[in-house]
């Protein structure tokens, strides 16, 4: 349970703009990626290898214990791809720290037995079924290796949580169905959609993409129509799963994903987001960088400096206190929220 003293500083952050609790860190372990997928450009920059190491945790511990952190996030890049990363989850979980894997699955098989000491829980990437989720990895067997991975570490736990995340955009809106059935195949306990990124500097973009770029990935104006009517069916056609809680999303946000869409050629405003990422958590990169969420600018390095410092800098005080996320241009365009009430338990 959490303690009162806690949850005040979780109240006093948001009221004062000065972070006193973080709930939640997401750490970038390993730049690279093993996928190539269409709506990423992380994996281009492989050659250049950054990643964390036992001693930026060990380092980073004083801070989390200071701030109550009680989530770290293992995102990446691939995180498995650093070979110390069951190292630092060890570090982290000798910590009482609960710790979260995002991951594309490739190797999840290989890794199960230290999966389940290390890790709490795992995302993965679904983008579709066999023929589709291959296509936007960009890598033979990623299906496969996917499913037997899942389907391995059901085997050893069936109630180890395995949940599953997707991007829906132009190239698998219509495999829309097949994603959420294929998800149930191989014994996903929950699936969850959001909309492609395609205007921020996120995702190891050195320079935003080109409007021809970001076309390959946007659902085109003539096929919204389309897109609605899927949705409609979607939402009749998987009512129990909207009830029950397999399809993480409430109905209003799965319509948004078309709002969303349909914003970029003027047909309505991008939908309006309730989120205090910036006050609840916070991104560290794999070169150190510290990010207030994964789509604002750095505010420090944490090689450099402390995370409780950094976060605590004037600047990073009046970055939160003058944010105002519906006007401001990243969070306007922001595909992924997070709104953390002070009294939700991790």
């Amino acid at each position: 349970m959490q303690s009162i003293a806690h949850t005040y500083k979780r109240y006093r952050t948001l009221q004062t703009h000065r972070i006193s609790a973080l709930p939640i860190v997401i750490l970038m372990p390993h730049s690279a990626c093993n996928c190539r997928c269409v709506m990423c450009d992380i994996w281009k920059d492989n050659k250049n290898l950054k990643q964390l190491t036992e001693q930026d945790i060990t380092d980073l511990l004083a801070s989390l214990k200071k701030l109550g952190t009680r989530q770290v996030v293992m995102s990446g890049g691939e995180a498995l791809l650093n070979t110390n990363f069951f190292k630092l989850c060890e570090i982290l979980k000798n910590e009482d720290m609960k710790v979260s894997l995002l991951t594309t699955g490739l190797s999840i098989k290989n890794n199960a037995d230290q999966l389940l000491q290390w890790v709490d829980d795992l995302v993965v990437s679904l983008d579709g079924d066999e023929a589709m989720h291959d296509a936007i990895r960009n890598i033979p067997n990623a299906f496969k290796k996917l499913k037997e991975g899942v389907e391995h570490i059901k085997a050893l736990d069936p109630a180890y949580r395995i949940t599953a995340r997707t991007v829906i955009h132009r190239l698998n809106f219509r495999n829309w169905p097949a994603i959420i059935n294929a998800a149930k195949g191989m014994g996903i306990d929950q699936v969850s959609f959001l909309p492609a990124d395609v205007s921020s500097h996120a995702f190891n973009r050195q320079t935003a993409w080109s409007e021809p770029k970001q076309h390959e990935v946007l659902i085109q104006e003539k096929e919204l129509d389309e897109l609605g009517e899927i949705i409609i069916k979607l939402i009749n056609d998987y009512s129990d799963d909207f009830e029950n809680g397999f399809i993480a999303e409430s109905v209003d946000k799965i319509e948004d994903i078309y709002h969303y869409y349909a914003a970029f050629y003027g047909l309505n405003p991008f939908p309006y987001k309730r989120c205090n990422a910036p006050w609840v958590s916070t991104v560290v990169e794999a070169d150190g960088s510290v990010r207030p969420c994964f789509f604002h600018d750095t505010m420090g390095n944490i090689r450099d400096n402390s995370l409780a410092d950094i976060l605590n800098t004037k600047e990073a005080i009046e970055f939160r206190r003058t944010l105002d996320m519906s006007v401001n241009p990243t969070c306007v365009k922001c595909v992924c929220s997070l709104n953390l009430s002070p009294l939700a338990s991790l």
